[in-house]
């Protein structure tokens, strides 16, 4: 059996769990304080930038209302969360040519989530051989190219695919 090690994602991990005023993805809508990393806003939900991305391009597809379950999304957010999340996927895929993806939704502490009670999808690029002696040894991920790029690069096919799809 294979396993993805990330050792640098504890520090990270163990301090989002700790009881932080307010909601990250909200404080971002609102303030807009974030707003360097968000690449595309819908109607009911938007994509953000992981500002610690396991890979470059790693993208959240998030409602825009504060809500913590799929049990709890309209059928027009949960519709746009899923049409959002194929959007990303194709736009990743243009962009980055990656092997594989990873996605999925960390519900609850528990389940590693690092931001609580804000449902959120990831959609993470993978290619072969992206987990290599760096992370493992050195403590340290590579990522070539910075979050500002890769927004910069992003918002154009997003908004491209967004509107075609």
């Amino acid at each position: 059996m294979e396993r993805l090690w990330t050792p640098w994602r504890l520090t990270y991990v163990t301090a989002a769990s700790k009881d932080t005023p307010g909601c990250v993805f909200c404080q971002a809508l609102a303030t807009g304080a974030d707003e360097s990393l968000l690449v595309y806003r819908g109607t009911a939900c938007f994509v953000i930038l992981n500002l610690y991305p396991y890979n470059n391009g790693h993208l959240m597809v998030v409602p825009m209302r504060h809500v913590g379950r799929l049990s709890g999304l309209e059928p027009d957010e949960a519709g746009e969360m899923m049409r959002l999340t194929r959007v990303v996927e194709m736009a990743l895929q243009e962009l980055y040519q990656p092997h594989g993806f990873n996605m999925g939704l960390n519900l609850g502490k528990s389940a590693g989530a690092g931001v609580l009670d804000h449902l959120h999808m990831h959609v993470v690029p993978r290619w072969n051989g992206d987990t290599n002696f760096m992370t493992v040894v050195g403590d340290t991920r590579v990522l070539p190219e910075d979050l500002a790029r890769t927004a910069e690069r992003l918002r154009p096919i997003l908004s491209r695919l967004a509107h075609s799809v």
